[in-house]
């Protein structure tokens, strides 16, 4: 199972917010700015980085600047985030440095973009995010709840040959109070689904019980910034079967 460490920008700014919630957010400027936070999990054994522009989630700005500096700093690759409701944006990002967009709002309201994105970019550089408020799918930076459950959502994106999710619990993250196990295992169990899991994570054990019901990979945030347990003790947990 993969552990990708989480960089949220706000204002050029590392943050974490407490159930998306733009109030609650607190800095992190005394971990450097973005490039060095990218770099320290870089050289903490990271082969993924996580990174999301939360003012582009909430439509009052963007962080291009900065996650592209973060792309020529680093040398492993990372997802990107975050306000990308058009074709354009995400192919930006996608040449600007991003391994794999992830796609909330324009994946559902513009399924035929994103079927031209995956026909133009490949499977493997998009991620659809089903981001849930007790299983109903929000977008607009988690504001804006659509008429589909994740278990009417999956098939959908696996028909049109999406295979990478990342499931946000959006009730569970940033509170530190274990993950919503109920939704992951019942995406786990769909054939072909790789799952990406965040939100809640707040120990060791959940990682070792996240990796158990088949989470392929587990974002991890608000955990390392408070020092729950640290990058290299992750990767470590996550070998556990």
């Amino acid at each position: 199972m993969e552990v990708i460490p989480a960089i949220d920008l706000m204002r050029g700014r590392v943050v974490r917010l407490s159930k998306g919630d733009p109030k609650t957010a607190k800095v992190y400027d005394y971990l450097g700015d973005p490039v060095m936070v990218a770099r320290r999990w870089e050289e903490e054994g990271a082969d993924f980085l996580h990174v999301i522009d939360l003012d582009a989630a909430l439509s009052v700005g963007r962080n291009l600047e900065t996650v592209s500096k973060i792309a020529g700093a680093v040398s492993i690759p990372m997802q990107v985030g975050g306000g990308i409701r058009d074709f354009k944006t995400a192919e930006a990002l996608l040449e600007t440095g991003a391994h794999r967009v992830i796609l909330g709002t324009l994946a559902f309201s513009e399924p035929l973009e994103l079927a031209r994105l995956i026909q133009e970019c490949g499977d493997e550089r998009v991620v659809v995010a089903l981001d849930h408020q007790d299983g109903k799918v929000m977008v607009e930076g988690w504001r804006v709840p659509t008429n589909l459950g994740i278990d009417e959502a999956i098939p959908r994106f696996l028909d049109l040959q999406i295979r990478k999710f990342l499931v946000t619990s959006v009730a569970k993250d940033g509170t530190l109070s274990g993950p919503d196990f109920r939704i992951l295992d019942k995406v786990c169990a769909y054939d072909g689904a790789s799952v990406m899991a965040a939100g809640g994570i707040s120990s060791l054990d959940d990682l070792v019980a996240l990796n158990q019901i088949g989470v392929e990979g587990v974002v991890v945030g608000k955990a390392l910034y408070e020092g729950m347990f640290t990058l290299r003790e992750a990767l470590e947990a996550a070998k556990e079967d």
